[in-house]
């Protein structure tokens, strides 16, 4: 029952940064993913997968953890790569190259 603490990476597919200020504690897989016999639907019998808690700050998510005796990992931070850009810096003054269609 070993625990991931981590902060998410933005969506690749939206440009607001929400929800990624926070600090999220999940649960590794105890068990992988199942066949229903009767009907072939995925099944899993870990419940403790289904968990997942946000906390403003990593030291809390850690203190929450050591409290209640769950061993931890703390992944490593993302960077955002990408500079923020404007469709209004393709017309402002003093561009390095004139625009063109």
């Amino acid at each position: 029952m070993v625990a991931r603490i981590y902060r998410p990476a933005k969506p690749a597919t939206q440009s607001g940064e929400a929800r990624t200020h926070e600090w999220v504690l999940e649960f590794e897989p105890e068990a992988p993913y199942g066949r229903e016999p009767l009907m072939g639907w995925t099944t899993m019998a870990d419940m403790k997968r289904q968990v997942k808690m946000r906390f403003p700050t990593r030291a809390q998510a850690e203190e929450y953890a050591r409290h209640h005796g769950i061993p931890f990992i703390v992944l490593p931070e993302h960077d955002r790569k990408a500079k923020a850009k404007s469709y209004a810096d393709n017309f402002r003054a003093g561009r390095k190259r004139n625009w063109t269609h």
